[in-house]
């Protein structure tokens, strides 16, 4: 009897330890379950953490900020999609740094010769006359609109892609270049540009010495058949004025902008030599402009004229004047016309 209690006694205890280690084993399983999720989730939580982290940087990468005139712009990290419309400067520009933009301004429905480098591309319309549908079918990166451009138009384009309103202003012309150049990766370039332009210059002014410093000279363009002058500051005076040192003309320093004058007022400034620019384009109504005036006593009584310093179209007749590229064509059409015997 007592053998078959103490029996029953061992059977009872084997089964308490065999339940206690089940328990053990099944508490162990569940730590070593939380302790897994715990892992996955700290992985999962940092996987989330450097994939939003690559987001941001890789959205930070798929634009850049670019300064213009004192406002930034937010424009894509790769601008190669550079459509010029109402900035004839934007694409003297373009033309002086050797960009080929994909959309431009066309001239009486065709690209002014002096474009020929840089004229495989497609026409925007004419220089104030935006086409808004072509512009979009070619879904520019930037645009090059001009500072000229009423409000509602800049809103328009604005809404196909990021617009700057390139400065007609003669005075902003680095910083036009200077942002072409941003916009195109050409910045090095860019500032040779300007040092070059600087260098001759200087040269120019050793070459002139001061044999014409009391001379007077005079730009006069002529636009819908009249003849206009320039504010000394204005157009390609500043190459005559401020940068060879002629003498200003009284007229001229009065012009506050572009001034219609009478062949009667031009007569009594009576310049030593005189630079007319004309362009068919621009005197469609009156073709005829330009001889009829050569042809007036009042011209042919004239210094320039009767010492035959009056040069005709000495650079392009399109040229704007406020542009590297103008500036860099007119110093030396200038220096070359005023040293000729």
């Amino acid at each position: 009897m007592v053998k078959h209690s103490l029996r029953i006694s061992i059977i009872v205890l084997i089964m308490l330890v065999a339940a206690a280690c089940g328990s053990k084993q099944e508490q162990a399983a569940s730590n070593s379950t939380a302790a897994n999720n715990t892992t996955a989730s700290s992985s999962a939580s940092s996987s989330t953490s450097n994939e939003a982290s690559t987001t941001t940087s890789d959205a930070a990468n798929t634009t850049k900020t670019v300064k213009f005139l004192d406002r930034e712009y937010t424009v894509p990290a790769k601008t190669d999609r550079i459509v010029i419309t109402g900035s004839m400067e934007s694409m003297e520009d373009a033309l002086m740094l050797g960009v080929q933009p994909l959309g431009g301004i066309t001239v009486g429905g065709k690209f002014p010769e002096m474009f020929a480098p840089i004229s495989n591309m497609e026409s925007v319309g004419e220089k104030m006359q935006p086409s808004v549908e072509t512009i979009l079918q070619l879904k520019p990166d930037v645009i090059l609109g001009s500072s000229k451009f009423p409000k509602d138009v800049m809103e328009k384009l604005g809404k196909m892609a990021p617009t700057f309103p390139v400065s007609h202003i003669s005075t902003n012309w680095e910083a036009n270049l200077r942002l072409m150049a941003e916009l195109t990766g050409k910045q090095e370039q860019a500032e040779q540009v300007l040092t070059k332009l600087k260098d001759d210059i200087a040269a120019a002014k050793v070459k002139l010495g001061d044999k014409f410093k009391d001379k007077k000279a005079v730009v006069v363009r002529f636009r819908k058949g009249h003849m206009f002058i320039y504010p000394e500051t204005v157009y390609l005076n500043p190459t005559l004025y401020a940068e060879l040192g002629l003498t200003v003309p009284v007229e001229v320093k009065a012009a506050k902008a572009q001034e219609k004058i009478s062949l009667e007022k031009f007569s009594e400034m009576n310049p030593d030599y005189i630079f007319v620019q004309f362009e068919e384009t621009e005197n469609k109504d009156k073709p005829n402009a330009l001889a009829d005036v050569q042809n007036n006593p009042i011209w042919k009584s004239l210094n320039a004229v009767k010492n035959g310093k009056v040069f005709v179209n000495a650079v392009d007749p399109l040229a704007q004047g406020g542009t590297a590229w103008s500036k860099t064509k007119f110093l030396e059409a200038a220096v070359d016309k005023l040293t000729q015997p």
